[in-house]
């Protein structure tokens, strides 16, 4: 575990890092499950010397990462699959229902289909091999809180075969007729708060204040939105609400 290195590392930075903050948007809370000692120290190195970011948790198994979700959710989750007492894919699982609006993104050795399909299915938005630096990957956490998907070109390629393949076998036009409401269905309350203020003109940072939430967490759900009413912008999403009869009120 790199938890003292880490006490250490935040005592050091705390001043530098809280004189360049702004205080528009606050920093990018981020929470880490990781059992390699190394990566881990190397990767909360690059967290804490960032100047818009603050390492709110560690762990370094499966059952510290389950516990950490407990507390106040980060805007960032990176986690490891391979963990020593069981599979980072249970923490991807939970954090999707205890963390709603955390972006989560998978750091590991592992890029075989079968474990990137499930990451992604279970609700990471992102997927980096741990061949990229961990000063890589702090940027990389950056367009992850502001709405990217970062991928590594290896994991890319993998996913987009894999629905070459579904497309192939007919399950492309099988989605494509399923009814647009099912898609309303899965919003969220909070979801339908957001797409409510999107209707009526309000920008991220506006709904933010009005939510009293951070920009990162509004960004997020702007995002699942897209995904659930299979949408691209703005517009569209506003168009779709309205064509789905969504009660947002």
């Amino acid at each position: 575990m790199c938890y003292s290195y880490v006490v250490h590392l935040r005592r050091t930075m705390s001043h530098m890092q809280s004189t360049s903050i702004s205080p528009e948007t606050g920093p990018i809370h981020v929470a880490i499950v990781e059992d390699d000692h190394d990566f881990c120290s190397a990767l909360s190195q690059a967290v804490l010397e960032a100047e818009d970011m603050r390492l709110v948790g560690i762990a370094g198994t499966r059952l510290a990462g389950l516990a950490m979700l407990e507390g106040p959710p980060a805007d960032v989750l990176l986690v490891d699959l391979g963990l020593p007492d069981g599979s980072g894919i249970d923490i991807i699982k939970a954090a999707s229902t205890c963390w709603p609006s955390c972006n989560i993104m998978v750091s590991t050795n592992f890029g075989d289909e079968t474990h990137v399909m499930r990451s992604i299915e279970a609700g990471a938005a992102g997927y980096l091999l741990k061949d990229s630096s961990p000063a890589k990957m702090a940027i990389e956490i950056r367009s992850l809180a502001n709405g990217g998907s970062p991928i590594s070109p290896i994991i890319a390629r993998q996913v987009l075969a894999h629905f070459r393949h579904n497309s192939n076998d007919g399950n492309e036009n099988f989605r494509m007729q399923e009814p647009a409401t099912e898609s309303s269905r899965l919003l969220s309350v909070r979801e339908k708060e957001v797409l409510d203020f999107i209707t009526k003109g309000f920008t991220a940072n506006e709904i933010a204040k009005l939510m009293q939430l951070s920009p990162f967490t509004i960004r997020a759900f702007v995002r699942r939105i897209y995904s659930k009413l299979k949408v691209k912008s703005r517009t569209e999403a506003i168009y779709e609400a309205r064509a789905l009869g969504l009660s947002l009120d």
